[in-house]
């Protein structure tokens, strides 16, 4: 007849088997932000785009006139895939100490 201590792994090997799935299991799931964040960290330090991240651009400009001028220079750039052009913004902001208040253009622009 077999001792029961015999069918059980020593201690520690359980422990190092618990440890080495913790350490998978937080590899695999932690995979996408690390990515994100290392490239993203190339990026700036290199001051180049990295294929595979993506930019969104939110502008205001004072008239369509020359937000359409603007998307079609990104666009024939070929800086952007697409560019959104929304009409009548409403703008709060500071100028000068005191609240002002315009109606702008919003110009979206979003990269390959």
């Amino acid at each position: 007849m077999d001792r029961p201590e015999s069918r059980c792994p020593p201690p520690g090997s359980l422990r190092l088997f618990v440890l080495a799935c913790l350490l998978i299991l937080t590899a695999v799931l932690t995979y996408p932000m690390l990515r994100t964040i290392s490239l993203w960290f190339h990026s700036s330090l290199t001051r180049s785009y990295v294929s595979g991240t993506y930019s969104i651009v939110f502008v205001n400009y004072p008239n369509e006139q020359i937000a359409r001028d603007v998307a079609r220079a990104i666009l024939d750039k070929k800086l952007a895939a697409s560019v959104n052009i929304l009409p009548k913004t409403s703008s709060l902001y500071f100028w000068k100490g005191k609240i002002e208040e315009s109606t702008e253009i919003l110009l979206v622009g979003s990269s390959f």
